[in-house]
């Protein structure tokens, strides 16, 4: 097996505010590492044989890289205007590839029928025309001008409204959603997925948040985020094949896919092979 490319990236392995001097373990791409923190409040992660990896502080996570990164991490730059509430979710571990977790984030279609009478209701089953690009300077696939009726949109929200979405993808194993923000009209909420790929075919998954709210408890908005994520693992992990495909025909797109098809070509385009499948089988 090589991990090529994925290799340099930096991924999420922990919740900053968790890491203290007793350190955790966990595995990235299959290897074990370890994270604490030092006497002098600096966080180290390290592997088995003590090599100590990269490490930066960023959306309320350590990450690290099995590489050398040839880019900072990517900034959420809507996390730093005043009045917004950062929601640290925890940890969901799955077992299907971590493209394919992402990729589920990027799809609106299932909306009505895995997350139903919340993100979706029948008869609103159609995703209207959106736009899907892979913005060369930045490096990032985008969808805009997505628009879907959703019953419940938000924690905060008090009835169904017909919800725009922008979707970005800035690094191969994770995804940021911009909604309409019930509570503050012409804003934009934030709702990340961050993925550690444990394994080709196991990850954990940390979703984020950056939300316009100032009246629900930050429990209750943890519970709901949680509560949407265990309804996708259900179907995340009956996937087949566990990983994800990249070759064109080994499923067949619909109109509502488009950012998919994007974000397979994106990866297939630099070589992203960990935990994807590339052939049929």
């Amino acid at each position: 097996m090589t991990i090529g490319a994925m290799r340099d990236e930096w991924y999420p392995v922990g919740l900053r505010s968790k890491v203290d001097a007793n350190g955790q373990q966990t595995l990235l791409m299959g290897e074990p590492i370890r994270l604490h923190e030092s006497e002098g409040g600096e966080i180290v992660v390290e592997t088995a044989d003590g090599r100590r990896l990269p490490v930066v502080i960023g959306h309320g996570h350590v990450w690290t890289s099995l590489g050398q990164p040839d880019k900072p991490l990517f900034a959420i730059p809507e996390a730093d205007q005043p009045g917004r509430r950062l929601v640290e979710v925890g940890v969901v571990r799955v077992r299907c590839s971590p493209l394919r977790a992402v990729e589920n984030f990027l799809d609106i279609a299932h909306f009505p029928f895995v997350h139903t009478d919340i993100l979706g209701a029948e008869p609103h089953t159609e995703v209207e025309r959106y736009e899907v690009e892979i913005r060369e300077h930045e490096d990032e696939v985008w969808a805009t001008k997505v628009k879907f009726y959703q019953p419940q949109a938000a924690k905060s929200a008090a009835g169904g409204i017909t919800t725009d979405y922008m979707y970005r993808v800035p690094a191969p194993t994770c995804s940021v959603l911009y909604k309409t923000c019930p509570a503050r009209p012409g804003e934009w909420d934030v709702i990340t997925l961050f993925v550690q790929p444990l394994t080709e075919e196991l990850c954990d998954v940390w979703p984020w948040m950056a939300l316009y709210d100032d009246v629900t408890p930050m429990t209750d908005l943890i519970h709901f985020q949680q509560m949407i994520f265990l309804q996708d693992r259900s179907i995340l992990e009956n996937q087949i094949p566990r990983r994800l495909p990249l070759d064109p025909g080994m499923e067949i797109p619909t109109r509502a896919d488009l950012t998919s098809v994007a974000y397979r070509r994106w990866l297939k385009r630099h070589n992203y092979t960990y935990g994807a499948q590339l052939v049929a089988q």
